[in-house]
């Protein structure tokens, strides 16, 4: 099984770039996209509905903003889109698709960085889905669907998990906080960075800021994670971030795992 996570800042500037051209020779099972920043009505090219998947979008209310889709080359027994809360309904932050073992959901948590107001509605989030995921563990231990969360969470884990971690500790994205709400994830809740669990020492980053030369030095943050529940916590067998081409402002993570949808 191969899950691709990529938060494109706009699904149309990806595609002018060369994202779909590279993403028809990556083989994925699952493609999961962030901040689509479209409406699917203006998605009606067969460029945004790749050959030999399915695809599903969920838009925001607010055009050119936010948004989550998923390309499944087979086909879900069931997508769900949303939360039932104000904060991820309104701005297409969750969409989940059901198969046969699994499910991979594309989530877009919000970011905090433009001021208090936003990093409040960040908190809320988290604390608002934090029990969504203890149900996906608790069901996954007792034989149900394991869970694979594919996402752009706005937050660095640990200080490997971004460059300038000493000039960073006060800012959104990696506040003691948010550092702590992934570390109850991963070490109380049950969850695995499949990332991490192949390449524990790595400095490896998935964004960059435009400003300066970011992009071209190499001072990133690794802000896109897939967690996975404990059933798949030793599953994954390959892990790479692909720089090859800028397709974005963040960069296609991809995990391969030794099991079946």
């Amino acid at each position: 099984m191969r899950i691709i996570t990529c938060n494109t800042n706009g699904i149309r500037a990806a595609q002018r770039k060369g994202f779909f051209e590279w993403l028809s020779q990556q083989d994925a099972d699952v493609v999961c996209i962030q901040e689509t920043k479209a409406q699917e009505s203006q998605l009606s090219d067969e460029v945004f509905h790749p050959a030999g998947y399915h695809c599903y979008y969920y838009d925001a209310v607010k055009k050119g903003y936010s948004g989550t889709a998923l390309y499944c080359k087979q086909e879900p027994k069931a997508v769900t889109r949303g939360l039932g809360f104000d904060v991820c309904d309104t701005e297409g932050r969750w969409i989940k698709a059901d198969f046969e073992h699994v499910s991979v959901v594309s989530l877009y948590l919000p970011s905090g960085s433009s001021g208090e107001e936003k990093q409040q509605r960040k908190f809320e989030f988290m604390e608002q889905v934090l029990p969504l995921f203890q149900s996906f563990e608790k069901t996954a231990k007792a034989g149900g669907l394991e869970v694979v969360i594919a996402a752009d969470w706005n937050i660095c884990h640990q200080e490997i998990d971004l460059k300038n971690f000493k000039g960073n500790r006060k800012n959104s994205g990696f506040l003691p906080e948010e550092r702590q709400w992934m570390d109850d994830l991963l070490n109380k809740e049950g969850f695995t960075d499949s990332y991490r669990s192949l390449y524990p020492d790595t400095h490896q980053y998935t964004w960059w800021s435009n400003r300066g030369q970011a992009y071209a030095n190499d001072v990133g943050w690794r802000l896109d994670y897939l967690l996975v529940t404990s059933g798949l916590k030793n599953k994954a067998t390959a892990a790479s971030v692909y720089k090859d081409e800028k397709f974005s402002d963040h960069a296609p993570l991809i995990i391969d795992f030794d099991t079946e949808l």
